[in-house]
């Protein structure tokens, strides 16, 4: 029997290419990579269990979490803090690779620039990173188009050959690897911050403490890539 080994990107973004009143003052992609051939089976059974039992069991969004907008309005503290560290512990422990790319938009002027910022960056860290990429027969890009100027950066930079293939239509409460890159987003946004002397938002202040910060950050420090 043939194995082929294959990787699995699962990118999530926040923030807009927008420069009005009301955008977003950072513009954050993160991605998770999977190596196929390590099963998470067992893994993901446990943290669906663990959701289950904190009676959410949809798409994780933590942005929402964070701010106790939406599915989370009516959920105290606790119940929200209890989701988001049954999911950081599972990214703690199972195989995987993490990258953030994050672009302060205070430095730039318009989209264009923004996009150009983008594409440097993607294109560097896979230059970068070219070994990896080719060590793999296949390469699967879950992004669910969410943002059109972003689909477009990923065709340009992931079309290095014909082993990479881009899904757009996947179950998001069963791709979990994907609101991974979901909390990832958010979680080196607020070390962005931090670095940068941007101010955190009221939810962020109330969520974390500093000390559970500087524990996420040590905690996650072996998976980057």
């Amino acid at each position: 029997m043939i194995t082929i080994n294959r990787l699995n990107i699962f990118i999530d973004e926040s923030g807009d290419f927008g420069f009005v009143n009301g955008s977003s003052d950072l513009y954050a992609v993160s991605f998770t990579f999977h190596d196929s051939s390590n099963s998470i089976t067992k893994e993901l059974e446990y943290l669906n269990n663990k959701l289950i039992e904190q009676n959410y069991s949809g798409m994780l969004h933590f942005a929402y979490l964070i701010a106790k907008r939406d599915d989370y309005s009516a959920f105290e503290l606790s119940q929200r803090k209890k989701i988001f560290w049954t999911i950081f512990n599972f990214a703690r422990k199972i195989p995987i690779k993490l990258k953030s790319i994050i672009i302060g938009k205070r430095y730039i002027n318009n989209k264009k620039q923004l996009r150009k910022a983008l594409l440097l960056a993607l294109s560097q860290f896979i230059d970068e990173n070219k070994d990896f990429f080719n060590s793999f027969d296949k390469i699967i890009i879950y992004y669910d188009n969410g943002q059109e100027t972003l689909s477009n950066i990923l065709d340009i930079v992931f079309s290095i050959s014909a082993k990479v293939e881009r899904r757009v239509n996947f179950d998001h409460t069963q791709k979990r690897l994907f609101q991974v890159s979901d909390m990832l987003t958010f979680i080196d946004k607020l070390d962005y911050k931090f670095h940068n002397n941007l101010p955190f938002t009221k939810a962020e202040k109330y969520f974390f403490s500093n000390k559970e910060i500087e524990y996420i950050k040590k905690k996650l420090k072996n998976k980057r890539i």
